[in-house]
C-alpha cells in the first residue's frame, strides 16, 4: 500500500466540499456560519472552505483562548487565514466561563486533565453554539476522519456541529487541501493539538504518525485483515490491532444515544427523516 492511495484530486474535492456547504447554509435558511478557529490546519481549511463557498463576510470566526493554554502564535495563526480569506473573527476569552465551572462542580479534580480538558472542549461549543443561535447560523465543525474513526475528540464537545464537511478526509488528505487552497505550508504542516492543557500533541497521545495511521485506516476502512495491511506497510501487526481496537471500541463516541425499541417506530432507528423540508 503506497501513499499515493490517499492522494485527492483536490479540484474536485474543493468543488464538491464548497457546494456541499453551501447547499446546506442555503436549506438551512441561515445567514451564514459559525466556527472555532484555533488555528490549527483542520479549522483553518475549514475556514478556507467556508469563506470560498458563502464569502468571508458570512463567515465568523472564533477564537476562544483560556489562560492554561494560551499560545499566541495560535491567535496569529488563525488571524492570518481570517485575513487571507476575508471571514470575519471575534476573540472570547473563556478562562472565566471555566474557572465557574471548576468552582462550581463538588467532585472537580484539578489533576485530572482528562475530565477537565472534557469541560473546555463542552465550553468551547457553548460559545459556538450561542453565536449561532443569536445570529441565526449554523456551526460548522472541522472534525477529521481520521481524528473521528479513533475517538479522538470529545463527544458532545469538538466534534458537535450541524455539518463537519471534512469529517471524511483523513488529516494527510486535509493538509492536502490545505496547501491546494493557499494555506501557508507552515500552518498546512503545523503539529496537530487539541490545546485542552499545556504541551499536549496529538501524535504523542494516539502512539502513532498520521502518515501511518492514515493508511492503517485505509486499509481497515476497507476491510483489510491486520496482518495484510502490515505486511503491506512493513509495520508490526501489533500496532495495526491496537489501532483497530481503538478504533471499534469508540465507536459509541460516534453514534447518537440508544434507546430501547418499544414502539412501532423509534427515532434515530426506524423513525428518520429527510434533513430538508418536503
Amino acid at each position: 500500500m503506497e501513499p499515493s492511495v490517499l492522494e485527492l484530486d483536490l479540484v474536485d474535492t474543493e468543488k464538491r466540499l464548497r457546494r456541499f456547504i453551501k447547499g446546506y447554509v442555503e436549506n438551512a435558511g441561515a445567514e451564514g456560519i459559525v466556527l472555532g478557529l484555533s488555528g490549527g490546519v483542520d479549522s483553518n481549511t475549514i475556514a478556507a472552505l467556508a469563506s470560498l463557498a458563502i464569502g468571508g463576510d458570512r463567515v465568523l470566526g472564533l477564537m476562544l483562548p483560556e489562560k492554561e493554554t494560551y499560545n499566541l502564535k495560535d491567535i496569529a495563526d488563525a488571524k492570518t487565514v481570517a485575513e487571507k480569506f476575508s471571514l470575519k473573527t471575534q476573540i472570547c476569552d473563556i478562562t472565566p466561563a471555566l474557572e465557574g465551572f471548576y468552582k462550581t462542580i463538588p467532585i472537580f479534580e484539578p489533576a485530572d486533565k482528562l475530565c477537565k480538558g472534557n469541560i473546555k472542549a463542552r465550553t468551547r461549543m457553548i460559545y459556538l453554539y450561542y453565536y449561532a443561535n443569536k445570529l441565526n447560523r449554523i456551526v460548522c465543525g472541522s472534525s477529521d476522519k481520521s481524528e473521528t474513526m479513533m475517538g479522538y475528540f470529545t463527544k458532545w464537545g469538538d466534534v458537535a456541529a450541524d455539518i463537519s464537511p471534512i469529517m471524511d478526509l483523513y488529516k494527510t488528505q486535509v493538509r492536502q487541501l490545505a496547501a491546494h487552497l493557499g494555506i501557508p505550508a507552515e500552518l498546512a504542516a503545523k503539529t496537530a493539538t487539541p490545546a485542552l492543557w499545556p504541551n499536549q500533541l496529538a501524535e504523542t497521545e494516539l502512539g502513532i504518525k498520521y502518515e501511518t495511521l492514515d493508511l492503517i485506516l485505509y486499509g481497515l476502512e476497507r476491510f483489510m485483515i491486520p496482518e495484510d495491511i502490515a505486511k503491506q506497510l512493513n509495520i508490526e501487526s501489533a500496532l495495526v490491532k491496537k489501532v483497530k481496537k481503538r478504533w471499534l471500541s469508540s465507536e459509541h463516541k460516534r453514534r447518537m444515544p440508544l434507546t430501547a425499541k418499544l414502539e412501532y417506530r423509534t427515532v434515530g432507528a426506524d423513525f428518520r427523516l429527510p434533513r430538508d423540508n418536503y
